[in-house]
């Protein structure tokens, strides 16, 4: 199976069952690590739900992401301009940024708009580009990423866009990250540094990143990384823990139940099938 970032070689690396049902092959491109899935023949079925049982964290990922895109917007772009969230599911992050202030659009072909209702993106005559396209927990649904992220490149000259990079060393216990999300057979391509990378030069654009889960691919130039300047500040960072802490021990919250609802979730799908 060939590379669907380079057209290059790729080498088999595990099967596992997807959906609870089909057994799929997984493949590694030789040049860049980026995993992929062979032909996802089960795609239909898989998006029968646009937004799965296990996506949980979709909340407080908006949250969290409307305020950092926020920031690098305010910074490194027009803020004033026109904005499209694509791939957008319930509206939730459009409906987030138009109450910061930031005219943001939404589509998504396959999930029911629910929060930004009037907000939708009608093409234009005119192939009027936005400012900026948000893409989050898009890029490992791609089953053509190359001519996908082409695509994306018609609505701006920028993409900001989460994904999470695959561990810098995987082991033999592979098959045991999180982010494959088997149960789901919605992530079906996972991305490498060095395979953004590629694709960057691809697409003749400056690919900046924060090493983790945020990126942006952009035909702008920057004198420093945009990205990483979402990271806050060690001391910063540090207050904040001690901030939340305090505030635990005032108001006695509990722990966050998001990783056991996960393997709840995920017990609860593999007992019923």
């Amino acid at each position: 199976m060939l590379s669907k970032i380079t057209n290059g070689p790729t080498q088999k690396l595990f099967e596992e069952t997807v959906l609870l049902k089909y057994k799929v092959s997984f493949y590694q491109c030789v040049e860049t690590g980026f995993i992929q899935t062979e032909e996802p023949y089960w795609l239909g079925e898989a998006y029968s739900s646009a937004i799965t049982k296990l996506d949980i964290g979709l909340v407080q990922r908006n949250l969290q992401l409307s305020d950092a895109f926020g920031k690098l917007i305010s910074k490194h772009f027009t803020k004033q301009g026109r904005f499209l969230d694509f791939a957008g599911g319930y509206g939730l992050f459009t409906r987030l940024m138009r109450d910061k202030g930031f005219n943001f659009s939404h589509t998504d072909m396959y999930c029911q708009n629910l929060f930004a209702e009037h907000f939708d993106y009608t093409a234009t005559a005119q192939n009027e580009k936005f400012e900026l396209v948000t893409a989050m927990e898009v890029f490992e649904h791609m089953a053509n990423p190359v001519e996908e992220i082409k695509a994306l490149f018609k609505y701006s000259d920028s993409i900001l866009f989460t994904t999470e990079l695959q561990p810098k060393q995987f082991t033999e216990d592979m098959p045991l990250w999180w982010y494959f999300a088997f149960e789901t057979g919605q992530h079906i391509s996972f991305y490498t540094e060095k395979a953004l990378q590629y694709l960057a030069k691809k697409m003749d654009c400056n690919f900046y990143t924060d090493g983790i889960s945020i990126h942006l691919l952009t035909k702008k130039k920057f004198t420093s990384n945009p990205v990483n300047a979402l990271r806050e500040p060690f001391l910063l960072r540090k207050l904040k823990k001690m901030s939340r802490k305090l505030e635990k021990q005032l108001y006695a919250y509990p722990e966050s139940l998001l990783e056991k609802d996960w393997d709840t979730i995920k017990a609860a799908l593999h007992q019923k099938q």
